[in-house]
């Protein structure tokens, strides 16, 4: 039976209802078109809204970590330049230290020379103190412990230290002698004029020696430990260095050799054989004859002129000091020795006990000194009394670098050498650094493009989709609008029965 009502038009409640559906589908596909986005509110895609902007956190992290990453290889290209140019001033340094070394210059050009080198070394702490960085002091000790932020995360850090380049904090770890040990170092005579160049050795009468022999003395260095051997009292400075450089590869600490002694002289004839070697035995000896008319630089000349004859075979020089005292110095570390000793004249120098040359003793041996060193500290063991040697080793600095005299000079190029070796070991350091902060921005860079696609699968509206799915539901939309005028073509039907 068929029923009309003109009081309720449910054919015209439900095409506005689906008109209303469809006029919002249309509404958020026609948003998507706009902004290019599926997801343009938690509504749209709770879950993936919450995806996408955790990825939008993480790429503004890594954008942000990218421009610290590469803030830092600024900072760290200017510590290296400078340090670059602390190199070069430190090579000028040490060019002129081989010049003065030399031994043909005047003291007016060797003063003339260290003030040179004065003011490079000034220089080089004015770089170390001026090296600024935004306001951060690079070189000067301060920067230390610094984390460089090159990571969205907590953690993802690059740290960094450096220590001061200075000329007063740079230079070699040397061992010293120890202050009552077996070497013997010319101080001040009575007039106040230093009798040698500031070397030690040590000399015993006849063969006895002053080293003590050692199963082992320890040497702790910065590569690690390892240990040598004193063969026997007698055993040349240049022996003991040979041990020591030895085991170097295993400690980082290296060692030379040194034998100079200062003899006060008294006039009169002198006949001796003189000769060097690593222990008593003479070897390459030669006679040496001459008279010393008086103590005094003229009165000195014949004895000198003796000695230096015969260098090229003992490889002992001889040389009259301001106090008017014989040297006799061996470069290479090799024992000094002397034997058959027949004139009137004396040779007498302290020691671990005073010996006098030519008052009951006709044979020497002098010792020299083993100087270990380092670009990094290091300490013996407490035997190395046994050569003389304190258990620690102290910074000899750029800055301490006098190269006025000769003796000077040489000591300077072992500074100047490790010094150079602690910049380059700076500059190695930021060159490792600057090479880890490129990878690390590469690697943000392959991050942030991999995660900006992957958000893009997250929230990028599927434009040719949206758009057929906007044309089908604009379809929907004028079909709503049709059905719904024709709905109320019955009710109006049913208004005829009333009239």
């Amino acid at each position: 039976m068929l029923s009309g009502v003109i009081n309720t038009n449910v054919n015209a409640l439900y095409a506005l209802n689906s008109l209303s559906n469809t006029t919002n589908t249309a509404n958020t596909l026609e948003q998507e078109l706009s902004t290019g986005l599926s997801i343009n509110s938690p509504a749209d895609n709770p879950a993936g809204y919450i995806s996408a902007q955790g990825f939008t956190a993480q790429l503004g992290g890594i954008t942000q970590a990218t421009s610290n990453a590469n803030q830092a290889i600024s900072l760290v290209q200017t510590a290296d330049g400078s340090i670059t140019q602390q190199v070069n001033l430190l090579q000028n340094i040490l060019s002129i230290a081989s010049q003065a070394a030399n031994g043909g210059a005047t003291s007016q050009q060797l003063a003339a020379l260290q003030q040179v080198v004065s003011q490079l070394e000034t220089q080089v702490s004015t770089i170390s103190s001026q090296t600024n960085f935004n306001g951060v002091n690079l070189l000067d000790g301060t920067f230390q412990g610094v984390n460089f932020q090159v990571g969205a995360g907590a953690g993802q850090t690059i740290g960094l230290s450096l220590g001061s380049t200075a000329a007063n904090q740079i230079g070699a770890y040397q061992s010293s002698g120890a202050a009552a040990g077996l070497y013997h170092t010319d101080g001040a005579s009575s007039g106040g004029v230093a009798d040698n160049t500031g070397a030690s050795y040590a000399i015993t009468s006849g063969g006895a020696g002053a080293f003590t022999t050692a199963a082992a003395i320890g040497v702790s260095g910065s590569a690690g430990n390892a240990a040598f051997a004193v063969s026997a009292a007698t055993e040349s400075a240049l022996g003991v260095s040979q041990a020591i450089n030895a085991i170097t590869s295993s400690t980082n600490v290296s060692a030379n050799a040194d034998t100079s002694v200062a003899f006060t002289v008294t006039a009169g004839s002198f006949s001796f054989t003189l000769g060097n070697g690593t222990g008593t035995a003479q070897t390459n000896a030669s006679q040496i004859t001459g008279t010393v008319t008086s103590v005094s630089q003229s009165g000195l000349a014949g004895l000198v002129n003796a000695i230096n004859e015969n260098t090229g075979t003992t490889g002992v020089t001889a040389t009259v000091n301001a106090a008017n005292k014989l040297v006799l110095t061996q470069a290479q570390g090799d024992n000094v020795s002397f034997a058959n000793f027949v004139g009137t004249g004396t040779l007498a120098a302290g020691g671990t006990t005073s010996t006098t040359i030519g008052t009951g003793h006709t044979t020497a041996t002098v010792q020299g000194l083993v100087t270990l060193q380092s670009n990094q500290s290091f300490s013996l063991a407490a035997a190395s009394s046994d050569i003389g040697l304190n258990t620690g080793s102290a910074l000899s600095t750029v800055s301490s670098v006098n190269v006025s005299t000769v003796a000077g000079a040489t000591s300077a190029l072992n500074v100047v050498t490790y010094a150079l070796q602690q910049l380059e070991g700076v500059g190695g350091q930021l060159g490792a650094t600057q090479q880890r902060l490129q990878a690390t921005v590469s690697n943000l860079q392959a991050t942030d493009t991999n995660l900006t696609a992957a958000q893009g699968v997250v929230q990028d509206a599927n434009i040719p989709q949206v758009s057929t799915e906007l044309t089908q539901q604009e379809i929907l939309q004028q079909a709503g609008v049709s059905a719904l005028a024709q709905s109320s073509t019955l009710q109006q039907a049913f208004l005829k029965l009333l009239q």
